[in-house]
């Protein structure tokens, strides 16, 4: 017993030498609530104290009076009870012990006193307290015939008890015959009756001795009765047998009950689980393997360890899809009018699937192909694999692999230790329940390893089909074809995926959205189903394109279509407060209602279209997420030749920026600048958004454009942009991402970009869509990058020689990186 839910037993006292008397006891007592046990009066017992409150209590009682009354609770789960928690009545206590255990919690040894009955709380912290009044014991001369008999009763029944619970001490038999009083008789017994709390409660709570001990003898009685048949019972089945026929008495008892209940016994589940095997297509040597799995479950004992880990490997074997395929659905009318209903553009994507299903219709047997869909976020890459299931009228299955580092996630987990368990392309083939599933491989950029292995390169032979045909998965130990299953991974960069599995993959280009593209999707998917997220119908408001496009261009700026959807999710909600509180909404939004609701323009595409300071160039940039505009400042300041950079720039862009100024210097006479500048004034190279990285092959001849302006104070053509790398002979290179920042390019509102003629191939590959309003430009030296780029206008107020006697240091220039 213990304000904890802790086992204790009681010791044996004799009656308290000088008990407190009514008039003597506190009337005011703190209360310590007890689990699983009654303290009765006379009675000592060992409480262990474990929560705050109660040690609190002990330790200042154990200073002062060393008075506590102990009270038993109705909820023992309760940890912090209140006084409506505890039983009304319980016994005074003097705490004769206080000890501290070396684990933290406090020990005492308390001994009842007189019983009392709770009136009223006084207090509930840092402890409870409560009026108490303190009950009289009524008790008739222990000399009359009538308790005589009652004590003769109580200690015979407490003598046979002791007889038959060989588990009970004989020295309870010595206190037993010591014990004089008839009322501490009755509270020893009491205490040390095997009943439940409220019983022993309920005796607690009894005022007149003679009744207690009455109902007393009748609990006693009863647990004699229990203590009778357990033994008769345990002298039936009481035999000397040996082990193994005892085992098979076991099993036969087992076997019959089973029988009784209904329930299957081992051989019969081995029966039922060979005849599922009779009725599976399956490969022959995963037909053999089953049998000898099977077999040797029949000879392990059901009850050992080894049993559950065997069924549990047969019944997955049973449950894997071996030769169960579903049909494809060759119409690729029907397939084509799926792709293009759920999916605006990505026409090179729907393509691709139509070729490979009029290839497999006219062949009937085909190795699926290993797509991989490449681009950057919220362009539709997974929401594609399930539109290419649909079409198929496949089964769908998509497995994310986003910091999946482990093995045995694709591989699975040898069955030689607890907790095997498949891998999780298995796994998600009998999920499917279909050989031949959609399984989506989401982000397969952005696996990690560690010493749990390389993913990977588990991978290696899921996703070659060459090899995927004979698939051995580490749990199932024999070969999985997966050769007819249509993989489709997705990826949002291709750097971060391994160079062999990647040559494993056909990479499919999925490119951002332009403005035109971005509106019908947001008009004929996005708002519809924002609609009905929102509670709204398709009559309750309705969008025009001017103002899609206001969403657009004015609050997002990315390749996909999730911040617009989430801008349009802002707009919706606040149709729907509008409708939830009966307000007046336009029933058809206008580009004036989306500037209300959303706010002011977060995007300023006018921003980035200034011409009127020399050295300010527009790049082009690639990123994880998509193309994006980069911006270059150049600035001169009166010094002696120092250049300096800024802007968090890699390795390669600052070494673009010295091979660009270098350039200029060996041509600066060609250039029409003085080459005295050089050495008179600083130059300073400036990328904005100085807390972003930048670097990358791709800036070298915008860097070489803007020291250019700033060093001939010519302008730079407006709503230009360009990208590429220069070499120290003024070549131009050609450089990637061209498709991404083309859309960057138009989202910014550029209408001139220039390219490395080299690049043109990948203009070709671009629809015409996405290159209307923009003229291209392409440059195999420099120089045709200055004739398209600078004006001959140049800026109202020109940079001035320093007019020196001395002679000009032949030093080159020291470079400064911030």
């Amino acid at each position: 017993m213990s304000d904890d839910p802790a086992e204790v037993v009681s010791i044996v006292a004799t009656d308290p030498d000088q008990p407190l008397s009514p008039e003597d006891s506190p009337a005011i007592l703190p209360l310590l609530a007890v689990r699983n046990t009654v303290l009765f009066p006379g009675v000592v017992l060992p409480v262990t104290v474990t929560r705050k409150k109660s040690i609190r209590l002990v330790r200042k009682a154990y200073r002062g009076n060393k008075i506590v009354g102990v009270v038993a609770q109705k909820n023992v789960q309760s940890d912090d009870p209140a006084l409506v928690d505890l039983y009304q009545v319980g016994t005074m206590a003097k705490i004769l012990k206080l000890l501290v255990l070396p684990d933290g919690n406090t020990t005492i040894i308390i001994q009842g006193q007189s019983r009392f009955k709770i009136e009223e709380e006084k207090q509930n912290s840092p402890y409870l307290t409560a009026r108490v009044s303190y009950a009289v014991e009524t008790f008739p001369n222990k000399n009359s015939k009538e308790v005589k008999a009652l004590v003769s009763s109580l200690k015979d029944a407490a003598a046979k008890m002791l007889k038959l619970n060989p588990e009970i001490p004989q020295e309870a038999q010595l206190a037993l015959e010591n014990i004089e009083s008839p009322s501490f008789l009755t509270h020893f017994l009491s205490s040390n009756i095997n009943v439940e709390v409220g019983m022993k409660q309920k005796l607690l709570e009894i005022n007149d001795g003679v009744e207690r001990g009455t109902q007393l003898l009748e609990l006693m009685m009863r647990e004699i009765q229990l203590l009778e048949i357990k033994r008769e019972i345990q002298t039936k089945v009481h035999t000397d047998i040996d082990q193994q026929q005892r085992d098979y008495f076991l099993r036969q008892q087992i076997k019959v009950l089973q029988d009784e209940l209904g329930f299957d016994g081992p051989d019969q589940e081995i029966e039922k689980l060979r005849l599922r095997a009779k009725a599976k297509k399956w490969p022959e040597a995963v037909a053999k393997h089953f049998d000898k799995e099977l077999d040797k479950l029949g000879r392990i004992n059901p009850q050992a360890a080894e049993y559950p880990v065997s069924l549990n490997y047969v019944e997955f074997l049973l449950d894997l899809p071996w030769a169960d395929y579903t049909k494809d659905n060759f119409n690729l009318k029907r397939t084509k009018k799926v792709l293009d209903d759920d999916h605006y553009g990505l026409e090179k994507v729907k393509e691709r699937i139509i070729e490979y299903l009029a290839v497999l219709k006219l062949k009937q047997d085909m190795k699926a192909p290993i797509l991989c869909l490449y681009g950057p976020p919220g362009v539709g890459k997974t929401s594609l694999g399930r539109s290419v299931a649909k079409a198929l009228g496949r089964k769908y299955v998509r497995m994310s692999l986003g910091g999946v580092r482990d093995e045995a996630e694709i591989r699975g987990h040898r069955k030689t230790y607890v907790g095997a368990m498949p891998g999780r392309i298995i796994s998600q083939i009998k999920k499917a329940g279909a050989s031949n599933p959609v399984i989506v491989l989401d982000e397969i950029d952005k696996i990690t390893s560690d010493f749990r292995g390389d993913p990977s390169s588990a991978l290696l032979e899921v996703l070659d089909p060459e090899q995927n045909s004979t698939f051995t998965d580490n749990y199932l130990e024999v070969e999985y074809d997966l050769s007819k299953v249509l993989f489709i991974a997705t990826a949002n960069s291709l750097e971060t995926i391994q160079p062999a599995l990647r040559d494993r993959m056909e990479i499919i280009d999925l490119t951002g959205y332009t403005l035109e593209e971005k509106t019908q999707i947001a008009k004929k998917h996005l708002w519809p189903k924002l609609l009905q997220e929102h509670g709204l119908g398709p009559k309750d408001a309705t969008i025009t394109n001017a103002a899609l496009q206001r969403v657009i261009d004015d609050y997002t700026r990315e390749s996909g279509v999730r911040s617009l959807e989430r801008k349009l999710g802002g707009v919706v909600r606040n149709l729907a407060k509008s409708k939830a509180m009966k307000e007046a909404y336009p029933a058809t939004l206008e580009p004036k209602d989306v500037s209300r609701i959303l706010g002011a323009a977060i995007f300023d595409r006018d921003l980035y279209q200034d011409n009127e300071t020399a050295g300010v160039v527009t790049g082009l940039a690639w990123t994880s997420v998509g193309g994006d505009i980069l911006f270059i400042e150049s600035l001169l300041s009166r010094g002696r030749g120092k250049l300096t950079l800024s802007g968090q720039l890699g390795d390669v862009m600052k070494e673009s920026a010295i091979t660009a100024l270098s350039y200029l210097r060996s041509r600066a006479e060609e250039l029409d600048i003085d080459y005295r500048l050089f050495d008179q004034y600083d130059l300073h190279i400036h990328f904005p958004e100085g807390a972003v990285p930048k670097d990358g092959p791709s800036a070298g001849i915008a860097i070489f454009t803007s020291i250019a302006s700033v060093f001939t104070q010519r302008k730079i053509r407006s709503h230009l942009a360009m990208t590429g790398e220069i070499t120290l002979r003024g070549k131009v290179l050609p450089v990637g991402g061209i498709k991404e920042k083309i859309l960057a390019a138009k989202r910014a509102g550029i209408k001139d970009i220039i390219l490395c003629h080299k690049n043109r191939k990948d203009i070709n590959e671009i629809p015409a869509d996405y290159l209307k309003d923009l003229t291209i430009h392409y440059a195999d030296r420099v120089d045709d990058v200055l004739e398209v780029a600078l004006l001959q206008e140049k800026v109202a107020h020109p940079i001035k020689l320093i007019v020196r006697d001395e002679p000009l240091a032949a030093v080159g220039p020291s470079v400064e990186v911030n």
